[in-house]
């Protein structure tokens, strides 16, 4: 019975892909996922050089982080510097994975788990909201790029506001309205990316790092919550 699910619901799902999209965007979409996976690749390799302590992440790695995504926004395309583009790309995802090694040796230390559970999350939604962004009606999400961007400037008012104020409900809120944000920068940017090529633009580059943004806001996220959540049952325990 669920093997007949299963198989139906991939059918659907691919019947789906074939009606809505045209082959060239299918084509793109797959370039661009396969930036994006190669890219969280090297913020894995980043992220274990941190965790093995061949070379601790610091000021210097998030200087260099920030260097290489500017480099990239700088370098547009001009359809002969793909390589070059791609290593910048690569070269800011592992420096970002680098950058994480510090919040990820702190989850570690409270419960390695976490990380799984934080990562296998991320994937979940990931996928679930991209495959809805693919097959919902054609530019339905678009109208979330202003909405979500006023949560943005919000949520930026709130943090330069709890500077001064040291609020932990802030902190939560904003945490978690973070969270609800970034996934829907996922429905939003895969169907800017759609509608971005449709118009002519074939920048795989850049439509991946816009990607992977939202990927690792929303598991840097998950970390934080999953990580205070265990340190308040941990609390609770002692208590008891």
């Amino acid at each position: 019975m669920a093997t007949s699910f299963t198989n139906f619901s991939y059918e659907r799902f691919m019947r789906n892909m074939g009606t809505n999209l045209e082959p060239s965007v299918r084509h793109h979409l797959a370039k661009v996922y396969a930036c994006l996976t190669a890219t969280c690749a090297a913020a894995t390799a980043g992220a274990f050089i941190h965790l093995s302590g061949i070379w601790e992440a610091g000021m210097l790695s998030g200087l260099i982080s920030l260097g290489l995504v500017l480099g990239l926004i700088f370098t547009p395309d001009n359809g002969k510097n793909f390589n070059t583009r791609l290593a910048l790309l690569l070269g800011f995802g592992a420096f970002t994975g680098h950058s994480m090694g510090l919040l990820l040796a702190f989850v570690i230390a409270v419960n390695p788990a976490i990380v799984v559970t934080a990562l296998i999350g991320t994937t979940t939604m990931f996928c679930a909201l991209s495959a809805s962004a693919v097959l919902a009606k054609r530019g339905s999400y678009l109208f979330l790029g202003g909405f979500l961007m006023s949560i943005l400037s919000v949520m930026a008012l709130m943090s330069l506001g709890n500077l001064l104020f040291r609020s932990y409900i802030v902190s939560e809120v904003n945490l978690y309205i973070g969270l609800v944000a970034m996934a829907g920068f996922i429905l939003f940017d895969t169907q800017m990316i759609m509608e971005k090529h449709r118009m002519g633009s074939n920048d795989c580059i850049a439509h991946s790092l816009d990607l992977f943004y939202d990927v690792v806001s929303i598991f840097r996220r998950l970390l934080i919550i999953l990580t205070q959540k265990e340190q308040n049952n941990e609390r609770r325990k002692k208590k008891n």
